[in-house]
């Protein structure tokens, strides 16, 4: 029988019932309900404000500042209207996580009365503390000011409390000096010179009116589900947002039952609460499910433009958190949260076109005659290979070191799989003469009341950690808790730099006398022949393939954080950012410096919780298990009998490798060296194995000691009662 402590929990768990919630309206009637869309702003503002804004929104063209005040006094008639009292200033500092500053609308006049107010200049600017976030070393502490600016392409929302409403309009993060401080201003920029770079390219194919080329994004968000009542029991849940130890259960994951498996009703009802919270905030999600692992489950949106996702994205993180708790849920976002069962990613669906040319990624029925098609994915493929390390490094993080390679995620070497269809195609081109490209014919199923329906070219690889997927490239290594803007900065600078390259070749050839189709196929051969050896359609788990990689293919094996972050301070990472106007060198420095502070502090603050558990918790609760065996063992054999003496020593002797493993651990957190690269190592390559060790001792005895004295909720108890 449990502790007393987890019995109770578990009592109160039997006792739940799913939250009590109103039935979801139509979908029609509550979309976007909370969102000042362009319908709302062309309803409220005058006909001229309301083609600037437009304009902007649409062409990427300046704001015009005298617009700002006629399109604040519509928005806060609209949100008092619904009983809005305050407005938020919304942006995405380096912590992965949203902030947000809360100003009210009263403004307190000379008679003693009060009026709400927002001016133009209240919407367009505010002023956060700029030192007291995460800034790599470009703000001190007595250098505090900071600015965020109200990002018109991404619309304002109200956000609902039990007690109100709040306007909040998305920003960027600015320090005094210019620097951007969040991580929507690169995406802003990213997005700038992949649309500029896009329009060279598009105008040398013969392409007339050519609209603004923008990314769209699509993230999958895994997230497991654990009862409220264990977490005041899990120190290590509480504060590292993982267990940092918990033997595993005599049942997992293997029979694969929980995937795609009947949703429970109560987190059925959890999803609804979700979706219909989004659907009013005009997130558009699609899909939910039950994911591989015990206690771990699925949403995904539909496709939007990248910005606009990326918001979207994090309201997502924070819509779950919040309606777990309502349901008597805590939101696990952490990339691994149990050990032994599958961790929780973030796959990002990239896209990229337009308007009028539509989307650039799709091949049609025929890609061998699609060479606008050819050279934008071809452009992919050689800025993956160029800057492979990067993509690394910006999915690198102290949790995510947990799945990648881990036979269960994509492997830390960055590849592309484009299916054998287009992988069949580019081959041909390398090798000079281009035939065609296969079909994928029609699925007969050989009964004749079952429809038949046309196969895709390809087939999927989910062990790539960069794959074609019909349309989209899916980048896999994404982190559950992560925000999605820093993989996006990267995937949209490398391909305008590449798109950069492309134009430029062809610009050459053109200009030399060559015809476009001959110059592309020439572009498109030299693409093949230096990069194609990051295209890769096999098992991207196998070690055959992490032997390969390296020593024939030439790609970076960056197994942790600790190898990947330095990426960023590579010149020629630098001069990518610095040459496409995404980062200057001082702001992707500071990147660096965060990026790798977080790291540190993440597995330091791991460390001290498994040393205060393993003292105050787990050794007491041993040594009490150990006294009272000790006494039955002295009962057992004054009649005789000692079959429990064995398992006594045994326990002794992982106590004793308890205390000797804190000491280690204790010892080894005190002799951290200086230097950024070298305490992430030390981290890496010191303190992890040693929690490891630690780890291994406690979990041993979680399996010796009495159910009733062990002190912590076991996986067992956590990931299958619900």
């Amino acid at each position: 029988m449990p502790s007393p402590e987890r019995f109770a929990a578990l009592q109160s768990i039997l006792r739940r019932k799913p939250a009590a919630v109103e039935p979801t309206p139509a979908l029609e009637k509550i979309w976007a309900s909370d969102v000042f869309t362009l319908a709302k702003m062309k309803a409220a503002l005058p006909k001229e404000a309301f083609k600037s804004i437009q304009r902007t929104i649409r062409e990427g063209g300046k704001l015009d500042a005298s617009v700002a005040d006629v399109v604040a006094q519509a928005m806060k008639e609209w949100a008092t209207s619904r009983g809005a009292l305050y407005y938020a200033h919304v942006f995405y500092p380096l912590t992965n996580l949203t902030a947000e500053k809360h100003d009210g609308f009263i403004a307190p006049q000379s008679d003693g009365s009060a009026i709400t107010e927002f001016t133009g200049k209240l919407l367009v600017q505010g002023e956060p503390d700029g030192s007291s976030f995460p800034n790599g070393g470009i703000r001190s502490t007595f250098e505090a000011r900071g600015y965020t600016a109200w990002d018109v392409t991404s619309p304002a929302y109200l956000m609902p409390t039990p007690n109100g409403l709040t306007l909040c309009i998305p920003t960027v993060f600015v320090s005094w000096t210019g620097e951007a401080l969040d991580k929507k201003t690169p995406l802003l920029r990213s997005n700038a010179a992949m649309n500029q770079q896009a329009h060279r390219l598009l105008k040398l194919l013969g392409n007339k009116e050519i609209a603004p080329v923008n990314s769209s994004c699509g993230a999958e968000q895994e997230y497991f589900l654990v009862d409220n009542a264990y977490l005041g029991l899990r120190p290590d849940l509480q504060l590292a947002g993982r267990t940092l130890f918990g033997a595993p259960p005599a049942k997992g994951q293997q029979f694969d039952d929980h995937y795609f498996g009947a949703i429970p009703e109560r987190v059925q009802v959890f999803m609804q609460d979700v979706e219909h919270q989004l659907y009013r905030l005009g997130v558009p999600a699609k899909t939910r499910h039950n994911e591989v692992a015990p206690g771990q489950f699925e949403i995904a949106p539909v496709y939007e433009a990248a910005n606009v996702a990326t918001d979207h994205q994090q309201l997502i993180m924070t819509v779950l958190k919040s309606t777990a708790k309502k349901h008597g849920f805590t939101c696990l976002l952490h990339e691994k949260p149990f050990a032994g069962v599958n961790g929780s990613g973030k796959h990002v669906n990239w896209s990229i076109g337009n308007a009028t040319q539509g989307n650039l990624l799709d091949p049609g029925h025929t890609p061998h005659d699609n060479m606008q098609f050819l050279l934008f994915c071809g452009a992919v493929i050689r800025g993956v290979h160029k800057y492979g390390p990067l993509l690394r490094s910006v999915v690198a993080t102290a949790g995510n070191d947990h799945r990648l390679g881990a036979n269960e995620a994509p492997p830390a070497i960055i590849s592309i799989y484009l299916g054998s269809q287009l992988e069949d195609v580019y081959n041909q081109i390398r090798d000079g003469e281009l035939k065609g490209s296969s079909s994928g014919g029609v699925m007969q199923l050989g009964v004749d009341t079952l429809p038949e329906f046309p196969k895709d070219p390809g087939d999927r690889n989910r062990t790539s950690p960069f794959a074609f997927t019909g349309n989209r490239f899916e980048f896999r290594a994404v982190g559950s808790g992560q925000s999605v803007a820093g993989p996006l900065v990267a995937m949209n600078t490398i391909l305008a730099d590449s798109l950069c390259w492309v134009a430029d070749q062809l610009e050459a050839r053109l200009g030399a006398g060559e015809s476009i189709e001959s110059a592309a196929f020439a572009v498109l051969k030299q693409i093949t022949q230096e990069h194609g050896s990051v295209v890769f359609g096999g098992d991207g788990y196998s070690s055959e393939w992490h032997e390969m990689a390296v020593r024939e293919r030439g790609l970076e094996n960056l197994r942790t954080s600790a190898d990947a972050l330095p990426v960023l301070r590579r010149p020629e990472v630098r001069d990518l950012f610095a040459r496409h106007g995404v980062l200057s060198p001082v702001e992707l420095e500071s990147r660096y410096e965060v990026y790798a502070e977080q790291y540190i502090l993440a597995i330091e603050v791991e460390a001290k919780l498994a040393l205060r558990i393993a003292r105050t918790q787990v050794y007491p609760a041993v040594t009490a298990y150990l006294g009272d065996l000790a006494g039955s063992l002295q009962e057992q054999e004054a009649i005789g009998l000692s079959p429990s003496r064995a398992m006594a020593q045994e326990i002794a002797g992982l106590a004793q490798q308890l205390l000797d493993k804190t000491a280690a651990l204790e010892a080894a957190l005190g002799s951290a060296p200086h230097g950024s690269e070298a305490h992430m190592a030390h981290c890496a390559n010191s303190l992890l194995p040693l929690m490891g060790e630690l780890r291994a001792a406690v979990d041993a005895l979680e399996s010796l000691v009495d159910d009733g004295a062990w002190p912590l909720p076991t996986y067992q108890e956590m990931l299958f009662i619900r």
